[in-house]
This record gives structure tokens, C-alpha cells and sequence, in this order.
């Protein structure tokens, strides 16, 4: 059981990193239901720090929303940063990024 926790934890937890801190991944990509096989815990009961009880597994939904939220600070607290140019003139334009808009087809940028 202990080698299956640092595969989940090393491997597959690690994969979808790269596009988690640049796109807002779906919540049923997030979220593991299974209707199969033999459940031995609950996904939220792991999901919880190893000091209160769980097994220290990440929510990726919200492990998602950090990482995303990360890109917005570094786009507040760096103004020559090469991408805040970028989204200033391509999607922002005349704002800042807090207060954009979605438009009617956004990306999942």
C-alpha cells in the first residue's frame, strides 16, 4: 500500500501539472468517481493533511484554482512580465486582469 501512495503521489499527481497552471481544467477531470470496483475510502477522507487523518493525496480541483490563481498574482506583481503583454494586447486590452470580463466563447485560458 505504501508504494501504490507514492506512485499516486510522485507520478500521476505530478502529470497533469504543466496544464493545470495554464488552463481551468473541467470538474469531471477532477473529480475520480468510479462506479466500478471496490472502494476502500472516501476520495475527500484522502484528500485531507496526514496531521489530521487522511493520506495527504491532492485535491486537484482546487490544487487547479492555486495554481491558476499563482498566474494571476505573478501577472499583478510583474508588469513587464512577457505574458501580461501578451494578454494586455490580445484579450484584455483596455483593463487590468481583475476586472476582465469572459466574453461568449472564452478559452479555457
Amino acid at each position: 500500500m505504501g508504494g501504490k501512495e507514492v506512485f499516486i503521489k510522485a507520478v500521476l499527481q505530478a502529470i497533469p501539472i504543466d496544464v493545470m497552471q495554464c488552463f481551468a481544467l473541467p470538474k469531471t477531470l477532477c473529480q475520480s468517481k468510479l462506479t466500478r470496483g471496490i472502494h476502500w475510502s472516501v476520495w475527500n477522507d484522502l484528500c485531507t493533511s496526514k496531521t489530521d487523518g487522511g493520506m495527504g493525496f491532492r485535491d486537484l480541483l482546487l490544487f487547479n484554482k492555486a495554481l491558476l490563481a499563482k498566474q494571476v498574482w505573478r501577472l499583478l506583481s510583474l508588469p513587464d512580465f512577457f505574458l501580461q503583454k501578451f494578454l494586455k494586447l490580445v484579450i484584455i486590452h483596455f483593463s487590468d486582469i481583475m476586472a476582465a470580463r469572459i466574453g461568449s466563447y472564452p478559452s479555457f485560458t
